[in-house]
């Protein structure tokens, strides 16, 4: 059967993907559920009808509906994925991840982004495994990790200051963007992208207590040639957006930060010239990293794969 005409097995992601759109009767609904974009969803349908030769689903005015073909294999692919499941279960037992806990650091931006997916589908994959979480500035992260109070943890860092320690181990997750804040009646809100050299003139909302966010504006405001002025000194990202949307100035913020966008605040690109931040999971190099930790990074760096493009 493997080798019938030289044809692929279908996609097991893609298979999981017809079943919800079909249980769902949305592709949208769908999305929503399997926490991917309605556009990526269709993509991944259209890819499969092509492996199959034939439409899998009829597309209405009001969400969708299996084709003949479409409702056979999403019988087939129920079953598929409950074999799946079962012999993931059984695998899991055999490696220690039927019980026992993890708790991982991070830092605040990501726990209120990226971090989130991740923890719901390791929940999902390992419910018996107790997750915890702890949120706090790097020092405190790096001093937790070092000292054993967490398993595993996420940090940052930039082209011009990277992460040196030879005690612990650093695994790239993803790269995100810097991007640009400004208020909706702005001047240049209608624009997708922009030049630091054109933002001269604009007062400038940034992080409080020397949050790193101002390093970056300075650098990118001194290489463009100007020094920035600072307006307001906000204590998360959510104030500096409300400040943003009523017209206090324009921020500089990373991309993962307007995961939750204020409705009166366009965010714009800085296309190639964007500052990079390097997000990473950290690790001691000294430990064996229980199953549950290995799990956790196997499900993290799955999540970020599929969602990379979201923080460019």
């Amino acid at each position: 059967m493997l080798n019938d005409d030289n044809q692929d097995l279908f996609d097991i992601r893609r298979l999981a993907l017809l079943v919800e759109v079909v249980e769902q009767g949305s592709i949208t609904a769908a999305a929503d559920l399997m926490m991917y974009t309605p556009s990526a969803v269709s993509q991944q349908m259209r890819k499969l009808e092509q492996e199959v030769g034939q439409p899998l689903l009829n597309r209405r005015s009001r969400g969708v509906a299996p084709t003949e073909a479409g409702q056979l294999l999403a019988g087939h692919a129920r079953k598929i994925i409950g074999q799946m499941r079962a012999a993931q279960s059984d695998l899991d037992q055999i490696a220690g991840l039927g019980r026992g806990s993890l708790t991982v650091g991070t830092f605040p931006t990501l726990a209120g982004s990226f971090l989130p997916v991740v923890i719901r589908a390791f929940k999902k994959r390992y419910p018996a495994i107790g997750l915890s979480v702890r949120s706090a500035r790097f020092d405190e992260l790096v001093s937790d990790l070092e000292a054993g109070v967490t398993g595993l943890c996420l940090l940052w860092d930039y082209p011009w200051n990277r992460f040196s320690d030879d005690s612990i181990r650093v695994t790239e997750v993803f790269q995100e963007s810097t991007v640009i804040l400004v208020a909706r009646g702005h001047r240049l809100a209608d624009r997708d992208e922009v030049r630091m050299e054109e933002l001269r003139t604009e007062s400038w909302i940034v992080r409080a207590e020397a949050h790193p966010v101002v390093e970056v504006l300075q650098r990118s405001a001194h290489d463009a040639g100007f020094e920035p002025t600072i307006g307001f000194l906000a204590n998360d990202y959510q104030e500096a957006q409300a400040m943003v949307s009523v017209g206090m100035g324009v921020a500089m913020v990373p991309k993962t930060a307007v995961a939750l966008q204020h409705p009166d605040v366009r965010v714009i690109s800085l296309g190639d010239a964007a500052p990079m931040r390097r997000v990473f999971l950290a690790q001691r190099q000294d430990k064996i990293y229980a199953p549950a930790e290995v799990a956790f990074q196997s499900t993290l760096l799955e999540i970020a794969r599929d969602h990379h493009e979201d923080y460019l």
